[in-house]
């Protein structure tokens, strides 16, 4: 898949980062401040970067020029902060941002960034061009009235970003033998009902654990105790 540097100076966002963008096949490396992140940057080219803003050495929009000053800046960049403002968001953009995530990043908009960030630049707004920004088209009418126009909204339009429908491929037709005991036939219906949504999202635990409403770890001892083979679903995804 590809190679994803995120940069936060916050152990338990990058932990939490890595293992859901490791667990959807990218190769993650980590950075805790921006002289980190330069010596990765030097020594490859990530195919995209999650840079946080506020970090103790030097903040992420300084980062970003740099990189964008000595021709470093040729990967997609997407933010992240909690208490960035507007103005931060329309200046990260202007440097060259793709988009702007805001702090409790949630499984969702990650994902949807991280897919729009390595397909490549979305056609930018009229307004938008004339600014130099690159952003999603703004919807007519943008943000509801009365509502609170944010930081990623000001990134993207107001909009979602979009993700493309996965193929789901022939729809197959299960039968269940229901003269046996109720635990053998909940346990055999489980076990389908996981092996189909493992096959659904190529194997992926973390949109496994989204869809079905469980916690990972109470996820992986479920299929263990089913019987279900992780290793196949992963081929399968391949």
């Amino acid at each position: 898949m590809a190679t994803i540097l995120v940069v936060d100076d916050e152990l338990g966002i990058r932990d939490l980062l890595s293992e859901i963008l490791n667990d959807e096949g990218h190769h993650v490396e980590l950075a805790e401040n921006a002289a980190q992140a330069r010596e990765i940057r030097q020594r490859l080219r990530p195919d995209l970067v999650l840079l946080d803003i506020w970090m103790p050495d030097t903040d992420g929009v300084t980062l970003l020029k740099e990189w964008a000053a000595t021709g470093a800046l040729n990967m997609p960049v997407i933010m992240m902060s909690g208490h960035a403002t507007i103005e931060t968001a329309v200046e990260a953009t202007k440097i060259g941002a793709k988009a702007f995530l805001e702090k409790p990043i949630t499984l969702q908009k990650l994902l949807k960034a991280v897919e729009t960030g390595l397909l490549g630049d979305a056609p930018a707004a009229p307004a938008a061009r004339k600014l130099g920004l690159s952003v999603a088209p703004v919807a007519m009418g943008g943000p509801a009235a009365g509502s609170e126009l944010t930081v990623e909204a000001a990134m993207t339009g107001g909009q979602g970003l979009p993700v493309p429908a996965p193929d789901l491929g022939p729809q197959v037709r299960q039968t269940f033998e229901l003269d046996k005991p109720l635990r053998d036939a909940r346990d055999e219906f489980e076990k389908c009902y996981f092996e189909f949504h493992l096959a659904r999202e190529g194997g992926s635990m973390t949109r496994v654990a989204e869809k079905t409403g469980l916690e990972r770890t109470h996820l992986y001892r479920k299929l263990k105790q089913l019987g279900v083979d992780l290793s196949r679903s992963k081929r399968s995804a391949a």
